[in-house]
Formats: C-alpha cells, sequence, structure tokens
C-alpha cells in the first residue's frame, strides 16, 4: 500500500508540475499576443495621426488626441487605485525628465510621420532595443558582451540602409525620425532609474498630460482649425487605439516571461507595412526592407543574449 501511495503521490506531482508548465506556456502566448496587440494598435493610432497631416496643424491634433487619452488613463488610474502622488522628489524628478522625453519624442515621430511613409519611420524605430541596451552600458554601467555589442553596431549599418545619409530619400524628416530615437531612448532609460512604487499608468498619465499641455501651448499661438466630421471620427480612432495600445503593453509586460514576450514588439513593422501598402499606397525601397530586416535580426539576437544572460543569473 506505502508502495501504491508513493506511486500515485509521484504521478500527482508530475501532473502539478506539468500544469504548470503549461499554465506558463499559456502565460507566455497571452502575453506575445498583447504585445503583439499593442504595436498593432499603436501602428493604426499612428495611421490616424499620418492621415490627419493635411487637414490640422500638428500640435492642434496632438492637444485634441490627448484630451482623450488623458481623461482614459485619469479613469483608469482611480479605477485600479492608482492616482496617487505620493512620490519622492527623485521619482519626480524622473517623472518630469521622462515626460520631457515624451515630449520630444512625440513631436518628432509624428512630423516625421507626416512627410515619411510609415513603415520607413516605424522600421527606424525597430532599433530601440538597440539603442537602449547601448545606452543602458554608456550611462547605467550595464554589463554589455561582445556579441551584444556586434550586434549593435551591426543594427546601426541597417538604420544607415534604412535613412541613407545623403541618397535621394535622405531629408530633414529622416533626421525627426533619428531625433525619435534618440528621445525616447532616453525616456527608456530614465524609467531604468524609476522606483517601482510609481504606478506604470501614472507613468503613462505624467507623459500624456505634458504632451497634451505642450499642445495646448502651441496651438494657442496658432490659428485654430475647424474640426469636421471626418476630422473628429480619425481623432477618436487615434485616441481609442492609442490607449488600447499603452493598456496591452502594460499587460504584456506583466504577463509571461519579458524574454519571450519582448520579440513580438516588431509585429508593429509587419503592421505598418500592411497599412502603408494598402492605405497610403506606399511601399518601401529593397534598401529599406533589408535594413529593417537586419535591425530586427539584431534586435531579436540581443533579445535572446539578455534572457539567456538572465536565465544564467537565476541558476
Amino acid at each position: 500500500m506505502a508502495i501504491i501511495n508513493h506511486g500515485q503521490a509521484l504521478a500527482s506531482i508530475r501532473n502539478r508540475c506539468y500544469r504548470f508548465r503549461m499554465m506558463q506556456i499559456s502565460d507566455n502566448m497571452r502575453g506575445a499576443a498583447l504585445m503583439a496587440g499593442s504595436m498593432v494598435a499603436f501602428t493604426v493610432n499612428d495611421a490616424f495621426m499620418k492621415g490627419l497631416s493635411g487637414d490640422i496643424p500638428l500640435f492642434q491634433a496632438l492637444f485634441l488626441r490627448g484630451l482623450g487619452t488623458v481623461a482614459v488613463l485619469v479613469t483608469l488610474a482611480i479605477f485600479t487605485g492608482q492616482f496617487r502622488f505620493d512620490y519622492s522628489r527623485k521619482d519626480w524628478v524622473l517623472i518630469c525628465a521622462r515626460s520631457a522625453a515624451e515630449i520630444g519624442g512625440t513631436v518628432f515621430f509624428l512630423t516625421a510621420l507626416f512627410h515619411m511613409p510609415i513603415a520607413n519611420v516605424t522600421a527606424v524605430l525597430q532599433v530601440l532595443p538597440l539603442t537602449v541596451s547601448l545606452a543602458g552600458a554608456l550611462f547605467l554601467g550595464e554589463v554589455l558582451g561582445w556579441r551584444r555589442l556586434m550586434a549593435i553596431l551591426v543594427g546601426f549599418v541597417g538604420v544607415f540602409l534604412i535613412v541613407r545619409p545623403g541618397g535621394e530619400g535622405f531629408t530633414i524628416y529622416s533626421i525627426y525620425a533619428l531625433g525619435a530615437v534618440a528621445c525616447v531612448t532616453l525616456r527608456d532609460l530614465v524609467v531604468r532609474r524609476m522606483s517601482r512604487k510609481v504606478p506604470s499608468i501614472m507613468v503613462g498619465l505624467m507623459a500624456a498630460i505634458s504632451v497634451t499641455l505642450s499642445g495646448a501651448f502651441v496651438t494657442a499661438m496658432q490659428s485654430w482649425v475647424p474640426v469636421d466630421g471626418t476630422t473628429t471620427l480619425q481623432l477618436a480612432g487615434a485616441m481609442a487605439f492609442i490607449v488600447f495600445g499603452y493598456i496591452f503593453s502594460v499587460a504584456a509586460m506583466r504577463t509571461g516571461e519579458i524574454g519571450f514576450v519582448a520579440p513580438f514588439r516588431y509585429s508593429g513593422l509587419l503592421a505598418a507595412l500592411i497599412i502603408g501598402w494598402a492605405v497610403f499606397g506606399d511601399w518601401p525601397a529593397p534598401l529599406t526592407l533589408i535594413g529593417a530586416g537586419i535591425v530586427v535580426t539584431t534586435g531579436l539576437f540581443t533579445l535572446y543574449r539578455e534572457r539567456s544572460l538572465s536565465l544564467k543569473k537565476q541558476l
């Protein structure tokens, strides 16, 4: 009887381990789906904003979109019990720095988006995992092995193929796209120094308020352009998708393993290629596609190495 009970106990343990592994796989797949959904949502928001480029000024669009975004984020923060402001002085300095970087990144990105194919701008931003890793090593003392350093250097070659300085497609707006990368890199670097006591929703809310106020400030010095029904629908679409993108991205980082989930951020480039071709009739040049492929490949390798090193530390 003892042998039978021992065998049953082992079988029970095996079943529990199997169910645990399945639950982990399920969490990873959910996180991957949420990350892909967030990237698609952000890209659809970009498409709505690009569609507004000939109808209303950039900062007026930022202001109007921001009103809805702030309202939704405030509601979410209150509903989840995260609407509070009792943070340390250091965290407030970091929140302000991140918000300033958010303003710069948003203005640079949307200015480039208004004048460049959506897939080209999105392809440039795919270098972010590489720039954040490099900046973390340079300014935060994070360890960066030679393999990841080589991947970053190769990734920058891919960016040059996308932007092609001195080429026919190179304009001032290509510089704006690179400026957006610099600002978003700074934004993500600041977040790494921020205390975990600051909820993600409040970080996003402070950034949304800052962008909206900057839009209001500039709009107040410009002539107000009347908003018709079509423009209102486009703004509503941009508001809805940027909020969904934010919610999905936060949920993705809290579901499953980051090393498994993070690579699915590149689904945004695929969405941009499809939307750019179907909606705006744009298709990137072969060199741009090759450069984008290099950037994505090196980015995936960098994420893979970070995950491998993290697992080794846990053993």
